[in-house]
């Protein structure tokens, strides 16, 4: 069985795919999204702006596995 530290390291790597994802998946989606809401275009960029908060902290989550993968 394999150790805690590789079951959080293999935990955290699950979760920033599922967020870089997700953040595609809203990017592509924003126009869909307020034009079927009928929401003002603001709201689109909002949402572009989410997915790139998604994308900032994805990144900064992958550079800490790679620096836990150093360590080891």
């Amino acid at each position: 069985m394999t150790s805690a530290k590789d079951q959080a390291f293999a935990r955290k790597g699950r979760v920033t795919g599922l967020v870089i994802a997700g953040g595609g998946i809203a990017a592509m989606l924003a126009p869909w999204i307020v034009t079927v809401l009928g929401l003002e275009r603001r709201y689109e960029m909002l949402i572009y702006f989410g997915s790139l908060a998604a994308f900032v902290w994805a990144m900064v989550n992958i550079y800490q596995l790679w620096r836990m993968r150093q360590d080891n």
